[in-house]
């Protein structure tokens, strides 16, 4: 019997040494490359396929050498990619040098939507809605990768109507001649509950060309099969008291060739109008410890306009006097955006693919929730203000130190540069986090593919020559006092006296500093008076004036640091308004009543539906557009 053991041993030994016939054959076809000559990650080992001695002999082995060794299994295959991708040195993603594809000349197209009608009242509380419109673009012209994003315009929210008239207009450059789609979508403004579809309008032209009629103010039927089923119901019943009126809402819009456009054709651009968004959440602003102008006329140059608007209130304001508020930004550049600038999300962990891509369970939980924190802080509400610049001017260049604060308080921004052109920014910098993801992540919002993405703040010079100098041979601030401006003074109105020195500094998508001159020339084109300085952020002068910014504004007040780790049913309130949070504690027992329950209240007193049929949207509108009037 020992000699038999014997013999089985001697056969098991040699059956790692060499492995069984067709394995060897297959594991040279299938396992490697011939190419490279590497193993794939897949490829079965000799070990792992080594055959097993009988069950009599294995137990006797188990007893006398211990536990056997099992076969490499799915999961520790998935365990070796994640190793092997953790420990490399460049992990995929950052710049991408794809170029654009070969296409034809295309045309500049104008769309304009007018207004729409008859929509239906989904706010029960007001019989009325806060409509605006969503328009997305789509070509037969091809893309780089699959996951670049179409094109997208949002108009401004209207409040308190069911005939909202928006008159605005999107001109997108290099629609090809094979035409486009463009499908829009009307929504209800409802923060902080989801806004509700109220449906939706597919326009299809199939061929372009320099002498296309288009149309203008064309009427096109609303489908409602994707509206908000709460809000038609109410609407059924509204109408059911009045003869001959129709339950379809009507969207009016315009579309016309301006004509052709300029290379390069492979990419389709907003070339205008440009606009900007301002978001605000005092909630958040108290976290984070950041303070805005309580008085808004301050961030502009209209000191008479403070001056006057403090009078009025009967007091003087003190310059300086600030309230906490986080401000969220978003401005429309008019483009194209430079095709070198092109970078992809790094895989620096295997859970940030599947989160960029919302594959599997943890992947789609974590895009989602995502989501939700970008949703949170670029949030649309009564509060949110709204504005037109002329493109490419110092009107533009004014604007935007106005949503940056000019040089006040040692501010540092995060910003991402979208493939559009959309300059997302807030008053971040390191204290701001999203779980284990970076802030651009949340910025970009989960964006595949940017343009270029990192940190700036502004400096103001001593004498209003613009220069690209990250050394100027005079004195700055705010690293140093200086007379015309703040902290004492209101800012100068000429943008000559500023700096932007922005940079890189992004671990998401860590932008390629080579690239870093074209996105100069980008800033300097839609900037026009401002001085662009571009630092690498591995570059120890880029370091040093963040340092020099971080004192300053440590000198101002405490930061408090910040981490947005909420399971997202918790973090819809931890972000409502303090206006709200009164509001609600102001209510008692009743709170706030979601749409649920407002609908169920209707039904069980029809009377009110009377009451709703019988009442003018226009009677109750306080205000006009989100954030309508001048820009501040």
């Amino acid at each position: 019997m020992s000699k038999l053991n014997e013999k089985i041993g001697e056969s098991g030994s040699g059956s790692q040494d060499q492995p069984p016939r067709g394995e060897s054959q297959g594991e040279a076809v299938n396992g490697i490359n011939e190419k490279n000559n590497q193993v794939s990650d897949d490829h079965q080992t000799p070990q792992d396929s080594q055959q097993q001695p009988d069950s009599a002999n294995n137990e006797k082995q188990n007893d006398q050498n211990g536990p056997i060794q099992r076969s490499s299994t799915l999961k520790d295959r998935i365990k070796g990619k994640k190793d092997k991708l953790k420990n490399k040195a460049k992990p995929p993603g950052g710049f991408d040098p794809t170029p654009l594809p070969d296409a034809p000349p295309g045309y500049t197209v104008k769309f304009t939507f007018h207004r729409a009608s008859n929509l239906p009242a989904a706010d029960f509380s007001t019989g009325a809605s806060d409509p605006y419109l969503t328009a997305t673009l789509t070509t037969s012209l091809p893309k780089r990768h699959k996951e670049d994003p179409d094109l997208v315009f949002r108009t401004r929210t209207l409040r308190k109507t069911l005939e909202p008239e928006w008159e605005q207009d999107w001109i997108v450059a290099n629609v090809p001649p094979s035409g486009f789609r463009l499908k829009c979508r009307l929504y209800d403004e409802d923060w902080p509950d989801h806004d509700d579809r109220l449906g939706n309008v597919v326009i299809v032209v199939n061929s372009l060309h320099e002498n296309w009629e288009g149309f203008k103010g064309k009427e096109y039927e609303v489908k409602k099969r994707s509206g908000s089923k709460r809000a038609y119901l109410l609407k059924a019943c509204t109408t059911a008291f009045t003869k001959d009126v129709s339950m379809t809402p009507k969207l009016y819009v315009s579309a016309v060739v301006l004509g052709q456009s300029d290379p390069p054709y492979g990419q389709t651009y907003t070339a205008g109008p440009t606009y900007y968004f301002k978001h605000y959440s005092p909630m958040i602003g108290r976290l984070t410890g950041i303070k805005v102008n309580r008085n808004e006329a301050e961030d502009s140059n209209d000191h008479d306009e403070a001056a006057s608007s403090s009078n009025e209130n009967g007091k003087q304001a003190d310059r300086g006097t600030q309230k906490y508020d986080f401000q969220a930004n978003e401005i429309q550049l008019s483009g194209p955006v430079p095709y070198k600038l092109y970078h992809r999300f790094v895989e620096f962990r295997p859970v940030i693919g599947l989160l960029f891509r919302s594959s599997g369970l943890r992947g789609k939980v974590l895009n989602k929730a995502l989501h939700h924190q970008h949703a949170r802080v670029y949030s649309f509400r009564d509060t949110t203000k709204w504005g037109t610049f002329e493109a490419c001017t110092e009107e533009a260049t004014m604007q935007f130190l106005k949503l940056a604060h000019f040089d006040e308080g040692g501010r540092i921004f995060t910003y991402v540069l979208t493939l559009d052109g959309s300059f997302k920014f807030t008053e971040t910098g390191k204290e701001f986090g999203i779980d284990l993801l970076s802030k651009h992540t949340m910025h970009s919002d989960a964006a595949i593919y940017i343009a270029c993405s990192g940190e700036f703040f502004i400096r103001r010079l001593k004498k209003p020559h613009a220069t690209d100098d990250p050394e100027p041979d005079e004195p700055t601030h705010p690293d140093r006092i200086i007379a015309g401006g703040p902290p004492l003074e209101p800012p100068p109105a000429k943008p000559q006296y500023y700096q932007l020195i922005i940079d890189n500094d992004s671990g998401t998508y860590r932008p390629d500093k080579s690239v870093l001159p074209y996105l100069q020339k980008f800033l300097e084109h839609n900037f026009p008076g401002l001085g662009i300085v571009t630092l690498a952020c591995d570059d120890e002068e880029d370091q040093k004036l963040k340092e020099a910014q971080a004192k300053v504004k440590k000198r101002e007040g405490q930061t408090v640091n910040m981490v947005l780790n909420r399971s997202p049913s918790a973090s819809s309130f931890s972000s409502d308004d303090i206006s709200d949070l009164e509001d609600m504690d102001r209510a008692g027992e009743a709170g706030r009543k979601s749409k649920k329950e407002r609908a169920w209240d209707l039904i069980e007193e029809p009377r009110r539906i009377k009451e709703l049929r019988g009442k003018h949207p226009s009677d109750d509108a306080s205000g006009g557009p989100s954030g309508s009037g001048e820009a501040s």
